[in-house]
C-alpha cells in the first residue's frame, strides 16, 4: 500500500493500544487498568440530562463551526472564574476533544523546519502532531529533582530564530507535576521576548490536590500569542463525549474555526447543550471526584514507595503517579510488559511518553482504592520473585 511519507511520521498514543491488549487478556486472567488516562466515574447525572432533552429538542443537526454561541458564553464565563482573566466568547472555538485544538494550533502556525518546544516525558501527541506537520520536535526535559517541573530557564536558552511555538502542560500528564506562579512567568517573558507562541495545555485545570490553579493566562502580555487548551473530559468524567475547546486571540480563533470546517464541520451539537450544564450547573461531584483521586494518590505513591528498586514523587496534580523503577535493574518497557502478561497489572513504560521517560513507569490510579492495593501487591510479587 502506498501512502504518503507524512504518515511514517505519524505516532500514537499508546494507552490505547496497551488497553486493547488488557482487554484481550481479561480472557484468561483477572487485569487491573491502570493504563488509560480517563476517570473511572460517570459523567454526573445532571449533564446526562441535559444531553436527553437537548436531543429531545433537535439539537441532532449542524451547528457553527466554531461552536455554539451559548457554550461559548459559558466556556468564557467559566474560564474567567477559574483563570481570573476576561474572556470574550469570540476568542472561544469548541472541538471534538482536546487533541484537534492541538493539531489546528501546530497546523495554522508550524511550518517546515519550525522549531517547537514542548516537555518530555510529556502527552505523546504533542511530538507525533509537531513531527507530522514538519516542524523540529525541541524536547525540553522534565526532571525528577525538580518534581517534573519544566525549567523554564532551560526553556529560554533552547530558543533559536526558528523558534515557533512552546507547549506547556500543567498539572501535567504523566508526571502529575505543577508549574507555579514564577515558572509561568518566566516562561511568558521568553515568549514575549522572542515573540513565540504558547499552547498551554490545562485540561486537568480542575484536578489539583494542593494550592489553587495557576494559569499563564494571569499575565496580560502573553494574551496576543496564547492558545489555551482545555476540556470537559477530565474535569466533568466526560471522555467519550469527545467536547474540548480552546481560548484564543479572535484572529486566531477564526482561523483553528476554519481548519474545523475542513476537518469536522462542527462538534455535536446536543453534546454542546449537555457541555453548557456542566459548566453551568452543581459541581460537588466534581469536588467528590477529585477527593477521592487525592485519597486514591496516597495510597499508590505509599505503596510504591515500599517496593524495592521503586521511587515515587508525590503528583501535584492529574491522576498519574509516575515512579521510578531504575532500582530494580529491570528496562522499564519489560517491566511495563511483564506487569501486564504475569500479573494482569496494565501500566505504562515511561518511554511512551517520550526519550527522556526512561526508567520509569505510569500508573494511572483512576481507579478504585480495592483495585490498586491489588495492583501493589501484585507488582510487589513480580519484584520479589525477579
Amino acid at each position: 500500500m502506498r501512502l504518503a511519507d507524512r504518515m511514517s511520521r505519524l505516532g500514537t498514543e499508546t494507552a490505547f493500544d496497551c488497553l486493547c491488549r488488557a482487554k484481550a487478556l481479561e480472557c484468561k486472567m483477572d487485569v487491573v487498568h491502570l493504563e488509560i488516562g480517563e476517570p473511572d466515574f460517570d459523567t454526573p447525572g445532571h449533564i446526562r440530562e441535559a444531553a436527553k432533552k437537548a436531543l429531545d429538542e433537535g439539537y441532532t443537526h449542524y451547528g457553527p463551526s466554531a461552536g455554539l454561541p451559548e457554550l461559548r458564553a459559558a466556556v468564557a464565563k467559566y474560564s474567567e472564574r477559574l483563570r481570573g482573566v476576561h474572556v470574550n466568547p469570540d476568542q472561544v472555538v469548541i472541538t471534538p476533544g482536546g487533541k484537534p485544538v492541538m493539531a489546528f494550533a501546530i497546523m495554522a502556525m508550524v511550518e517546515e523546519g519550525d522549531e517547537v518546544i514542548y516537555p518530555n516525558p510529556g502527552f505523546p501527541i504533542y511530538e507525533s502532531l509537531i513531527n507530522y506537520m514538519e516542524g523540529t520536535p525541541v524536547p525540553v526535559r522534565l526532571r525528577e529533582e525538580r518534581d517534573f517541573r519544566l525549567d523554564a530557564e532551560e526553556i529560554a536558552s533552547m530558543v533559536s530564530p526558528r523558534t515557533k511555538l512552546i507547549i506547556i502542560n500543567s498539572p501535567q500528564n504523566p508526571t502529575g507535576g505543577v508549574l507555579t506562579r514564577e515558572d509561568l512567568r518566566l516562561i511568558a517573558e521568553t515568549a514575549v521576548k522572542h515573540n513565540i507562541w504558547v499552547l498551554a495545555d490545562e485540561i486537568y485545570s480542575e484536578i489539583l490536590y494542593e494550592g489553587k490553579f495557576e494559569s499563564i493566562s494571569q499575565f496580560p502580555e502573553i494574551h496576543e500569542r496564547l492558545i489555551i487548551l482545555d476540556g470537559f473530559s477530565k474535569t466533568f468524567a466526560m471522555t467519550g463525549w469527545r467536547v474540548g475547546y480552546g481560548i484564543m486571540p479572535v484572529q486566531m480563533a477564526e482561523k483553528l474555526a476554519r481548519i474545523q470546517t475542513n476537518m469536522n464541520s462542527c462538534t455535536s451539537t446536543f453534546s454542546q447543550r449537555a457541555c453548557i450544564d456542566a459548566l453551568t450547573g452543581p459541581h460537588d461531584e466534581v469536588d467528590r471526584m477529585v477527593a477521592e483521586f487525592r485519597k486514591r494518590r496516597d495510597v499508590i505513591v505509599k505503596g510504591l514507595a515500599e517496593i524495592p528498586g521503586f521511587r515515587c514523587k508525590l503528583p501535584f496534580g492529574a491522576f498519574y503517579a509516575f515512579p521510578n523503577v531504575e532500582g530494580t535493574g529491570i528496562d522499564c518497557e519489560v517491566l511495563a510488559h511483564r506487569l501486564l502478561e504475569e500479573k494482569g497489572v496494565a501500566c505504562l513504560a515511561g518511554t511512551c511518553f517520550g526519550k527522556y521517560g526512561d526508567g520509569f513507569l505510569r500508573f494511572s490510579y483512576a481507579n478504585s482504592v480495592k483495585n490498586i492495593a491489588k495492583a501493589l501487591e501484585r507488582i510487589k510479587e513480580l519484584i520479589s520473585s525477579s
